[in-house]
């Protein structure tokens, strides 16, 4: 029992040691891909997909946006807007009392009339913060009245598709790496939450990033998510933007409708405590940048500058406030464990299924599951696993799985071939020599005919062995499908099967060596014609071999039969071979090895087999199957 045991495991390992190199070798290629960035292009469009696919979410009454429109362009006349209207529309705004306000619009450059005007108002509130751009190039700088604590910086970063996914918090200066420049978002939500009573602080566990109430925010690294190598702004807190999912994710009002003062009542309660953004939603602007995660916008495949900042300003609030999380990732370690988990996969699958359209079906679920997996991790944890990689390995490695399935079937074919060698080899001598030796045998014990006449039996077992042997070397180094019969007769099996139906019962009945062949006095035979064209070689070798053993049968067992009837009926939906004789009968319900090697060929030919005693006497041997149906 042990040593079975250990042969089988010798054998898997075997097995495993040929099949698994391929898969292993493309889950290989996929992780060295992946580590020098060449995932990166997929994992972004596998990200933004599933951005895109979650449900939709609550409007956010935090914030809200005053976009500056085509058509409020047309009722000012004028473009920039002047800094008179602007400075009106920021003292209209302080009116409603809202907790902070960020200007997104550059305002280095007076747009007259109105330049003292705006100066004024930006010195004298003190929750409005105005823009610069401090990174290169083009560096902006902002109005020059402001303190560092009322500007915030608006530089943004896009990746390699031109796609915007990210957003810098604060940096270091970059000509002045002591000081720390903070991005408008960031200056808003400071304000808001100070209201609130929250502080920020230095996470505990990355002391790189922020804490609020005990929540760090993920700070984007060198390696996150499905980035290699990333640029985060000179040291600086870079995240990765969690879009709010919804066709109207704020309010947005225009700058026509609150100079108008347009809805005065509405506009109280919908701006009293909120973040007021400030910023063009128009064209001529030129503010848009790229995103794929959104799946109503505007702009198809755009989005505004301001609202950028607005979903940066909502995801933080949401986070601290509301507890949904902030998209992050797993450190290296176990984001390659689950590529690696994900590329065996496919090779245990190709294993178990053993069949090349059940792998591949099996493969193509593994990467459906593995595609919600990630969906369902990305929408309820912020969790931003490598999907694409994953992906492509349980592909990729499916290779490994099919050449499981291929040497296994390999093999199997070996051992059956092997098989059916030994049972052709088997049925060969049975029908022949054994019937020779049998015969002999029996008058051995009896000392009922002359020692002339056994010699000369075991002489002609010694010529059929012999002849046996030369036949099957032949057979072994020629193309040519052929079967020799019990009596010596040699079919070529590429002639019709009716034909060497009548070869195979002439022969057989010529045979002097069965003792109940010499009691016969009716022999009839008629064998239809039959479309043989679904009938393999080794189908038709089966079938003339079951013919010439149920012959045999009658010569060995049908005690004192007088006829025999051999017939193949074909109808539109059968072919019934059978064989009847009025002999004794079946004596033995013991099942031989040529009953159950007929069962064996039934099932092959999806037909049926019977053999069974007839009343009063005689015994029917029969197997039927459809001729018109492919193996």
């Amino acid at each position: 029992m042990r040593r079975r045991i250990w042969n089988r495991i010798y054998q898997e390992f075997g097995l495993w040691s040929l099949a698994a190199p391929p898969g292993i070798l493309v889950l290989v290629l996929v992780i060295l891909i992946r580590m020098v960035g060449g995932m990166q292009s997929l994992e972004w469009i596998f990200l933004d997909t599933m951005l895109r696919l979650r449900p939709a979410e609550k409007l956010d009454e935090r914030v809200v946006i005053v976009g500056i429109d085509e058509k409020d362009i047309e009722w000012v006349k004028q473009y920039p807007v002047p800094d008179e209207k602007i400075a009106e529309l920021l003292t209209k705004l302080e009116t409603y009392k809202p907790l902070a306000i960020g200007l997104d619009i550059f305002k280095n450059v007076p747009v007259e009339p109105g330049g003292e005007q705006l100066t004024k108002i930006l010195r004298e509130n003190t929750n409005i913060i105005s823009i610069e751009k401090i990174l290169p190039p083009g560096e902006i700088s902002p109005p020059r009245s402001l303190p560092p604590e009322q500007i915030g910086f608006v530089d943004l970063f896009n990746d390699a598709d031109s796609k915007y996914r990210r957003y810098l918090l604060y940096t270091p200066k970059p000509k002045n790496y002591n000081e720390d420049k903070y991005s408008l978002a960031l200056q808003l939500v400071v304000r808001y939450l100070k209201t609130k009573g929250i502080e920020l602080e230095t996470g505990k566990n990355d002391p790189n990033t922020i804490m609020i109430q005990r929540t760090e925010l993920p700070r984007i690294t060198d390696n996150f998510g499905g980035y290699v190598g990333i640029n985060c702004g000179g040291g600086g807190l870079s995240i990765l933007m969690n879009f709010r999912n919804n066709y109207q994710p704020f309010h947005v009002v225009s700058l026509r409708d609150i100079l108008n003062e347009k809805n005065k009542n509405v506009y109280a309660k919908l701006l009293r405590d909120r973040i007021v953004l400030v910023g063009n939603r128009n064209l001529s602007g030129g503010d848009i940048f790229y995103t794929s995660a959104l799946p109503t916008l505007e702009l198809k495949g755009q989005i505004y500058g301001v609202d950028y900042h607005a979903h940066v300003i909502s995801q933080i609030l949401s986070t601290v406030i509301d507890g949904r999380p902030m998209l992050h990732s797993w450190e290296d370690i176990g984001e390659y464990t689950w590529i690696i988990i994900w590329g065996f996969l496919p090779i245990i699958i190709g294993r178990l299924t053993q069949s090349v359209w059940k792998n591949l079906f099996s493969v193509a679920l593994a990467g459906v599951c593995l595609f919600s997996y990630g969906y369902v991790m990305l929408w309820l944890w912020g969790i931003w696993v490598p999907v694409a990689s994953s992906i492509l390995a349980v592909n990729g490695v499916g290779l490994s799985a099919l050449a499981f399935y291929q040497h296994d079937k390999f093999l199997r074919s070996q051992i059956n071939e092997r098989q059916n060698t030994i049972q052709h080899t088997f049925t060969v001598i049975h029908n022949g020599p054994l019937q020779t030796l049998a015969y002999g045998l029996k008058h051995m014990r009896a000392k009922d005919v002359p020692y002339e006449q056994l010699l000369g039996q075991f002489e002609k077992l010694d010529r059929e062995i012999r002849e046996i042997g030369e036949f099957l070397k032949l057979e072994a180094l020629t193309k040519e499908e052929s079967l020799r019969l019990g009596s010596g007769l040699i079919l070529e099996l590429n002639r019709p099967l009716h034909d060497l139906l009548y070869e195979v019962y002439s022969s057989t009945l010529d045979r002097h060596d069965f003792e109940y062949f010499k009691t016969l006095k009716v022999k009839i035979r008629n064998f239809d014609p039959i479309d043989d064209k679904y009938l393999s070689m080794e189908h038709k070798r089966e079938i003339c071999l079951f013919l010439e053993e149920a012959l045999c049968n009658v010569g060995k067992h049908a005690q004192g039969v007088k006829c025999v009837q051999a017939t193949g009926v074909s109808s539109e939906s059968q072919y019934k071979l059978c064989v009847k004789d009025n002999g004794s009968g079946i004596q033995s319900k013991l099942e031989n090895k040529g009953t159950k090697h007929s069962k064996l060929l039934a099932r092959q030919l999806r037909g049926e087999f019977r053999r069974e005693s007839l009343s009063p006497r005689g015994t029917i041997c029969q197997l039927s199957w459809k001729p018109t149906k492919e193996f």
